[in-house]
């Protein structure tokens, strides 16, 4: 009998990784596969063509100039994803990705980059440097310890929620003690780390609701988190 075929799309691993997010990809690969899942990784760079067949889509943090590489790629699937994100496929949007998800960000230097308006939020580039490690605290997925590094601030507007409300941290900008946004089973977060390695309460999320959808039920295996908790015991001791 063949094993369920589950997809994981990576947007933009070539400019859209540099603080370890594709971490993020590997934890979901292999848990998927304890848990009995033939896991399968594509990576999306501009110029390719989108698969027609995705389960969950990943993506990470870059620098100003990978945004810039991306967006114009970015806005011509943004109506994909949209529909893809209105039909409930889980998504994890990370630092970059994460702000060209919602309506724009300007730089500090005042450039407007578009984004694809799939989250509504904004994000404004300031001189103050948000960075190290951040505690949340969420009614869905309890504690979630990250490192955050972002000059970019968000601002959430309706209909949409965070991920957390920071315990420890500064979050999405330095004023409302939130962090990340929630819109359906889009993601969207300034945590790395990465995130997953420490937070497998978020990777069986994004699993669980992309293999529910496509099967109808989720394997009922336990897998062994013994070395999260303790990775999420020694984030927990870190200084600011």
């Amino acid at each position: 009998m063949s094993r369920q075929i589950v997809t994981i799309l990576q947007l933009y691993p070539r400019d859209m990784n540099i603080y370890g997010d594709y971490g993020n990809a590997l934890v979901l690969l292999r848990r998927l596969q304890w848990y009995g899942y033939d896991a399968r990784l594509i990576a999306y760079n501009p110029g390719d063509v989108f698969p027609s067949d995705v389960d969950i889509i990943i993506g990470g943090g870059g620098q100003d100039s990978g945004q810039d590489k991306i967006q114009a790629d970015l806005l011509s699937i943004g109506p994909r994803l949209k529909k893809l994100a209105d039909e409930d496929v889980p998504m994890l949007m990370i630092c970059g990705l994460y702000q060209l998800f919602g309506k724009f960000f300007e730089t500090s230097a005042g450039e407007v980059l578009e984004g694809i308006g799939l989250l509504n939020v904004e994000t404004y580039g300031k001189s103050e440097r948000l960075i190290g490690n951040i505690i949340l605290e969420s009614e869905e997925f309890g504690l979630i310890y990250g490192y955050e590094n972002h000059s970019g601030q968000t601002y959430l507007g309706k209909l949409v929620k965070p991920l957390g409300q920071v315990r420890m941290g500064a979050g999405n900008n330095s004023t409302d003690n939130f962090e990340g946004a929630r819109y359906r089973n889009v993601i969207g977060s300034y945590l790395h780390g990465s995130l997953l390695p420490k937070n497998p309460q978020i990777a069986d999320f994004l699993i669980e609701t992309a293999v529910t959808k496509k099967y109808g039920s989720f394997s009922d295996d336990v897998i062994d988190d013994s070395f999260a908790f303790r990775a999420r015991k020694a984030a927990a001791k870190r200084p600011r």
